[in-house]
């Protein structure tokens, strides 16, 4: 989780700058401008996500050792390095388009898509997954025993 985090700082950096960028440029009537500003950003991030992307998919096997010894917990968090290296490729963008909207003045309608896409979205895809689909997932107890959901 921790290298998802590291990747996502880049994209909200990203959002930052290219908020402001926007909101200048559209301030001061040059729209082209704001444009070509959302292209490079957008373009950039991307380019750095699927960076990661690779990396993360590459050295699936090797990045859980950053943060454990633990031969099971790596093993365990190897196998899910694919749905890493979707969220880090996802997140890559999204944060970047958000900033894009605020700097048009858009801030309320992106606090509603954020809202409706968490509340709506989000947590009944989470319930459905985790509680409703055998995905085989597992649980670690204290003992250190692995057991089935």
């Amino acid at each position: 989780m921790n290298y998802n985090i590291w990747t996502l700082m880049v994209s909200v950096g990203f959002n930052a700058a290219v908020s402001v960028r926007v909101a200048n440029e559209l301030g001061a009537k040059h729209p082209k401008a704001a444009k070509f500003s959302v292209v490079v950003a957008v373009t950039t991030s991307a380019a750095v996500g699927l960076v990661f992307t690779l990396v993360t998919l590459v050295a699936r096997k090797q990045l859980p050792r950053l943060f454990t010894d633990d031969e099971q917990v790596v093993k365990e968090a190897a196998k899910l390095g694919y749905l890493l290296a979707a969220t880090i490729g996802l997140n890559s963008i999204q944060p970047v388009l958000s900033g894009v909207a605020i700097g048009a003045g858009w801030q309320s309608l992106v606090a509603w898509v954020n809202i409706g896409c968490y509340y709506l979205i989000g947590l009944p895809l989470a319930a459905v997954f985790g509680f409703k689909l055998k995905l085989n997932a597992t649980v670690w107890g204290k003992d250190g025993q692995q057991s089935r959901l």
